[in-house]
């Protein structure tokens, strides 16, 4: 059976198809999360995002299961650093929705690498540019709530975000282009 077959297999509640799902994509999608996440914390992901793979097999469209699965598992570990008090630990969120698997660990681990650079130079976590990123642009937030929770004017926080987003793209021509899936 093809992925796609799978998947709606899955959604009729075939829980061998979801064990044959976990068999071709787990080896990637723990790779790509031990370049985001602790160690400690693969293997729990790695069942939350088959779990809502499985409550969610019914909802795919078709688009790419190695993408959907990837999101999927991108959520998850969202929401696992969340849940630990540890949401500004990595970047995850700052990680496309798009990317296909990646065969290759090493590679992973060096768009990372160059992603928290670029990250870096927004200043060290909790910082007044970092901090907003953060909000806006990894929690979603608008701009009168990180102004809310930041304490600042909303034109402070526009000003900061604008910054922000010109110290990443110098950051981004300095490192050179990322590999493709990266930033």
């Amino acid at each position: 059976m093809d992925d796609d077959e799978l998947i709606t297999a899955t959604a009729r509640g075939d829980d061998v198809a979801l064990r044959q799902l976990f068999a071709r994509h787990a080896p990637w999608l723990a790779a790509r999360l031990r370049a985001v996440l602790p160690a400690a914390d693969v293997e729990d992901v790695l069942q939350e995002t088959f779990l809502a793979v499985w409550r969610g097999a019914g909802a795919y469209r078709g688009d790419g299961v190695g993408g959907w699965i990837w999101g999927i598992g991108r959520r998850q570990a969202a929401l696992w650093l969340r849940r630990r008090g540890r949401a500004d630990t990595l970047p995850i969120d700052a990680l496309p929705d798009d990317v296909a698997p990646a065969d290759d660990p090493a590679e992973l681990a060096v768009t990372n690498a160059q992603l928290i650079d670029v990250l870096d130079a927004l200043g060290p976590a909790g910082s007044p540019h970092r901090e907003t990123w953060r909000l806006m642009y990894v929690e979603d937030r608008s701009v009168a709530e990180v102004a809310e929770l930041t304490g600042v004017p909303a034109g402070t926080v526009k000003s900061r975000a604008h910054q922000a987003r010109r110290m990443i793209r110098a950051a981004v021509r300095r490192e050179g282009p990322l590999p493709e899936g990266g930033l």
